[in-house]
């Protein structure tokens, strides 16, 4: 076994499907490291992997219903142990999930072509998280970050999830609305739940 990622930055792990491995389903996807590195055809194991399988089944849906491109994402706090395997003669790496401490993950969602960046914004000094009133003129925004801040908003309601709104506010680039999903959710990542309310300044 080997750990990857920074001892104090965030790692992302982002499910595109399953696998069958040692017998269960696990999710399979990317793993987003904090120095923009991505591991292909990683395998979360362990903890929380119905619970991913089932949130990524959701958003899925949600993207169908309502016209949408939100992905799911776990971030880990910390290093992430994972073992090097082969599966089917393809190089696998499966994250040992029950190693690492619940408080350290928690599932975000965003727009798909922006977890990348929201991996970057954490793991950058200075960013911090807030949340959009109700009436924020974000939301009439007609670029991006407004239409990706309103459907956050709508997958939150017909999701049921108990976060949409949030933003990521980096100290360069745009802000980034995301929300959080009903498990897990990690109480040492500090994006979970916001503490202050971000108005724009134009």
């Amino acid at each position: 076994m080997q750990y990857v990622g920074s001892p104090s930055g965030f790692e992302a792990f982002v499910p595109s499907g399953t696998i069958s491995y040692k017998g269960q389903t696990d999710p399979v996807g990317t793993l987003i490291l904090p120095n923009g590195t991505t591991l292909h055809n990683a395998v979360w194991d362990g903890q929380y992997a119905n619970t991913i399988i089932q949130n990524h089944n959701q958003i899925v849906q949600l993207n169908n219903q309502l016209n949408g491109d939100m992905q799911d994402f776990y971030v880990i706090k910390g290093q992430v142990p994972i073992e090097q395997v082969t599966i089917n003669g393809q190089t696998y790496y499966v994250i040992e999930a029950d190693k690492i401490n619940p408080a350290d993950i928690a599932g975000f969602y965003t727009y798909q072509g922006w977890v990348s960046n929201f991996v970057a914004a954490m793991n950058t000094p200075g960013t911090y998280a807030a949340v959009l009133p109700g009436n924020s003129p974000v939301y009439q925004w007609t670029n991006t970050t407004g239409i990706v801040a309103d459907k956050v908003l709508q997958y939150k309601v017909y999701g049921g999830y108990p976060s949409g709104g949030d933003i990521l506010v980096p100290t360069t680039g745009n802000i980034i609305p995301y929300g959080v999903t009903s498990s897990p959710l990690g109480s040492a990542i500090p994006f979970v739940v916001p503490s202050q309310v971000y108005n724009p300044s134009s």
